[in-house]
């Protein structure tokens, strides 16, 4: 039960600490209530939303970096940025891979009709960069309604086509179930055959992000053969399938190198000691269990996640009471208008630049426990569009500082 490293959380910040501790050769455990924000969120890799698509992402993330030293990325560095990234991308081999284009932000089409700033992009939605340009049919399906294709066609200024599936059981199609039936070759012969018939001289297809959860590319050009036309997808509503895919190429290959997983489990006590931490305790009534390591990774997210809680008088970790920066009394929390930029989501963990956890007055609070993720002060990760670089650089960082 002892570990050379055990992270509690096991959204993407915890799953990069945990690929970065067993590629050392070292004992990992990771701990989670599910599998974080991926699933929900993540369609590509933002870094960095705030620079324009004809920068390279290094040399505007440098010049912020050094104005926002307090910064998440201020601590982990533009070098190491970069190193996490490879990490990252070491687990995605062709056929289905991230890639930027030129090392810049790209825009790309999203499912309410608008174009984003993001960084790295999978394959399957590498494509729909050239929606602007070149003549494009966007594909919905009857009963699938996170997903409007007629809606989406009006805002990119191309055709729009909806499909009715005779495999749904009732009037309503999630995207889990879209995304089982896109890996049957039985109904890609099907949609192929439905949309060959909308074709008129579109050059690219949209799906919605479904195109199965295994072997998308595969899909992908399957699709493409038996249309004849390029094939990309287009992020959509939670649930993320795209999300799903990272999250189980990580879990696949990190078991196979020996980290273990201990999925559907919260942190009940932490047992502190002289600045560090002895062991953790998991609570699965009536059995609790005690697992110890040499040091911790805390990545357990905000408020989505569960690693920050919020009262009528301050918010607070529940693993390890850390003092949480916040801004004042709950009244301050929130501005008037809904769309300001609201206080409260630049509250978090202080750390110092190995991500300890530190005081205000930057006195060390535990010495064998990092934290990682979104959890940490100092962004606001809806706005600078950063949260899935936030994630990768800072496990990676927190997994390097703890084990060297």
């Amino acid at each position: 039960m002892h570990y050379d490293l055990i992270i509690i959380g096991m959204g993407l910040s915890g799953l990069m600490a945990a690929k970065t501790a067993v590629e050392a050769g070292k004992k990992a455990l990771i701990i989670g209530k599910g599998m974080g924000c991926l699933t929900l969120f993540s369609n590509t890799i933002d870094v960095f939303g705030k620079i324009t698509e004809t920068t390279r992402l290094r040399d505007d993330l440098s010049r912020w970096i050094y104005d926002h030293p307090e910064h998440p990325y201020g601590k982990v560095g533009v070098e190491k940025i970069e190193e996490a990234l490879c990490s990252f991308n070491t687990f995605f081999r062709p056929p289905y891979t991230f890639q930027s284009r030129n090392e810049t932000n790209s825009l790309i089409p999203t499912g309410i009709g608008t174009f984003r700033p993001t960084y790295l992009i999978p394959s399957t939605m590498m494509r729909g960069i050239a929606l602007k340009e070149k003549k494009t049919l966007v594909i919905g399906f009857k009963g699938y309604k996170d997903f409007y294709s007629q809606r989406l066609a009006d805002s990119f200024e191309c055709r729009g086509t909806t499909l009715s599936l005779p495999e749904s059981p009732s009037t309503e199609i999630t995207a889990t179930a879209l995304a089982r039936w896109m890996e049957q070759p039985s109904f890609r012969e099907f949609i192929g055959t439905e949309v060959k018939k909308q074709i008129r001289d579109e050059e690219l297809i949209g799906f919605p992000a479904v195109l199965g959860v295994n072997d998308p590319m595969g899909v992908r050009k399957d699709l493409e053969k038996k249309t004849g036309v390029s094939v990309f997808e287009i992020p959509v509503l939670p649930p993320s399938i795209p999300g799903m895919r990272i999250f189980n190429r990580f879990k696949e290959r990190l078991i196979q190198r020996g980290v273990t997983f201990l999925m559907g489990y919260s942190v009940s006590k932490a047992t502190l000691k002289d600045k560090r931490c002895e062991g953790i305790e998991i609570l699965h009534p009536p059995v609790t269990t005690s697992y110890s390591a040499d040091h911790y990774v805390l990545a357990t997210g905000r408020f989505m996640g569960g690693g920050l809680k919020a009262d009528r008088e301050k918010i607070s970790d529940p693993v390890f009471n850390l003092p949480v920066s916040q801004p004042g009394s709950q009244e301050k929390w929130f501005e008037k208008s809904f769309f300001d930029e609201h206080p409260i989501h630049r509250t978090g963990i202080l750390t110092d630049s190995s991500l300890h956890p530190i005081d205000e007055k930057g006195e060390l609070i535990l010495e064998n426990v990092r934290v990682a993720g979104t959890i940490l002060s100092g962004h606001h990760f809806l706005e600078e569009k950063s949260r899935e670089g936030i994630e990768i650089a800072t496990g990676y960082w927190a997994a390097k500082q703890a084990l060297n």
